[in-house]
């Protein structure tokens, strides 16, 4: 058995026609580092909640160590949890905040002290020992806030969405250092997010969630390149990845601008049996527009005017209507357009998904 396991875990609120979240099946190894992601209101937070035990299952079994923890109360449970407010204690020093939790366990003074003077240390808040919280930065009560957490030294760390409230330098530097920490510590840790982008560099592997059900469990990299759905993805990269409505027929697909591709017959054999109508979906990466792969598919170059650019330093993103869609290539520094500038590109067969135009599913 799984150190973590989920079994048809259901919630539903009174007064509700339909689960908040719905037959959540899941199992994690002990020190996996699981990312759950999703859009707003899709059941992640109250998942967490749920092995928290902050929310009452109201449906299924929640395994922690093979133990059965459905009716376990909070501080049996062996969990801290990081809260996306941080909820320090405005009176208390940096160093009796971390400490507090521990003095409540009864803990003796001169244990806890280590303990409280190690976590310091490791994060980097030996200057600020004595402050307050109202004199700390966003970033230094995050540190605290997981100072608080992993002096328990809990089998199970839980996280829910702890760098929402930072800026975007400070969430990139706490995403290294909770990295960083989660290997130290040899804990297992759960981590909410809605920002795919800390999923993707933090995660062992991410669980993807809409309206409360779980679309796909994977590695990072595998969600990126085999998603089982439109949804998945169109939630996972950025930017988004381009869709199309198109109609196949045989080799050929015809978008709804009157544009046209002819597919190798390596992929055109595994949809011989999806004909018609379907959404085209490919990666901004996977528009090329440089020489060498121009002249490898010069029968298949597509034309267009770029209407948007944005320059990000390391490279550059392009925009312009496509297929009677707005399109987005992601290129390289060097590859500059303009405003009004015609490009010429061609879409790398080997990275183009196709999906049901009804249900969203995968067809390869």
């Amino acid at each position: 058995m799984s150190f973590i396991e989920f079994k048809g875990i259901c919630k539903r609120y009174p007064g509700s026609d339909k689960n908040t979240v719905d037959n959540f099946n899941l199992e994690i190894e002990p020190k996996e580092f699981i990312a759950l992601v999703g859009p707003s209101g899709c059941g992640k937070s109250t998942t967490l909640r749920m092995i928290a035990g902050f929310e009452e299952i109201t449906g299924g079994d929640l395994y922690i160590d093979g133990k059965r923890v459905n009716e376990v109360a909070p501080k049996d449970r062996g969990i801290s949890m990081v809260f996306q407010n941080y909820a320090l204690y405005p009176h208390m020093t940096v160093e009796k905040n971390i400490g507090y939790g521990l003095k409540n366990m009864k803990m003796p003074a001169d244990e806890i002290q280590k303990k409280v003077d190690w976590a310091i240390d490791i994060l980097g808040l030996e200057p600020y020992r004595m402050r307050k919280p109202k004199n700390l930065s966003g970033g230094q009560r995050q540190r605290v806030a997981l100072g608080r957490a992993i002096v328990k030294n809990s089998r199970v760390f839980l996280m829910d969405e702890p760098l929402s409230n930072l800026d975007a330098k400070l969430r990139v530097s706490m995403r290294t250092e909770i990295s960083k920490l989660h290997r130290e510590l040899g804990a297992t840790t759960i981590y909410v997010t809605h920002d795919q982008i800390e999923a993707m560099t933090m995660a062992d592997r991410i669980v993807i969630m809409k309206d409360g059900i779980v679309q796909q469990v994977g590695k990072p990299l595998e969600l990126y390149e085999h998603p089982v759905n439109q949804f998945v993805a169109g939630f996972i990269g950025s930017p988004q990845m381009n869709f199309f409505a198109v109609t196949l027929k045989g080799t050929q697909v015809t978008f709804a601008d009157g544009n046209t591709i002819t597919l190798p017959d390596s992929i055109a054999q595994k949809l011989a049996d999806k004909q018609g109508e379907m959404t085209l979906g490919i990666r901004g990466e996977d528009i090329k527009m440089d020489s060498q792969n121009l002249d490898l598919q010069r029968n298949q170059i597509q034309r267009a005017v770029i209407n948007n650019t944005e320059v990000m330093g390391n490279e550059n993103n392009l925009y312009f209507e496509f297929g009677g869609s707005q399109t987005v290539a992601r290129v390289s520094k060097y590859e500059i357009s303009q405003l009004g500038d015609e490009i010429e590109f061609v879409f790398m067969p080997s990275k183009l998904h196709f999906f049901d135009k009804q249900t969203g599913e995968s067809y390869l």
